[in-house]
């Protein structure tokens, strides 16, 4: 495996561990005892009211060069360059196609797994869990897709809370 493959797993973890305490917090209800999966099911495995629960994790960046930027690589003066572009777009305009983007893509993936529910870190400093609660009306949510819930963490560290993105009433649970 080589570096970038561990750091991928090593956020994929934190992420869902800070999904699961917030959770746990939130709803009173326990999940516990993460593992890493193979590709062919979710990012990682948990147990949810004793049945196990699968999470497809995801981090919301924007862009890769914010990406990049955010993970701390070397920018080449090209990235720099794509960095200084982006500035011109608000914020707020870039949400939406990343957020929208990135459901997308998500779901379109099938996986071996009964239960699977979508967790989304955000990971873009610029952009607030308020600013997704304002944007969610226009969230594109793919008619069919393989998710039971979508979540979203609005920051990183987690301190502006998680919330639902998927309308609880339109779910087959």
């Amino acid at each position: 495996m080589n570096d970038q493959q561990v750091e991928k797993i090593q956020l994929e973890h934190a992420a869902a561990r800070l999904f699961m305490r917030l959770y746990q917090r939130q709803f009173h209800q326990q999940m516990q005892h993460i593992w890493h999966n193979q590709p062919a099911k979710p990012d990682v495995s948990c147990y949810f009211e004793g049945e196990r629960l699968d999470l497809e994790i995801a981090h919301l960046y924007g862009s890769e060069v914010e990406a990049m930027q955010v993970l701390g690589r070397q920018l080449t003066p090209e990235t720099q360059q794509a960095l200084l572009a982006l500035q011109a777009i608000a914020p707020a305009d870039r949400l939406l196609t990343s957020l929208n983007r990135l459901v997308t893509q998500k779901a379109k993936k099938r996986y071996e797994s009964e239960r699977v529910w979508l967790v989304i870190r955000n990971a873009n400093p610029l952009w607030h869990a308020d600013d997704f609660r304002r944007c969610q009306q226009w969230l594109d949510r793919p008619i069919s897709h393989p998710f039971q819930q979508i979540w979203l963490i609005g920051d990183f560290r987690g301190e502006s809370g998680l919330f639902r993105l998927d309308p609880p009433e339109n779910l087959a649970d």
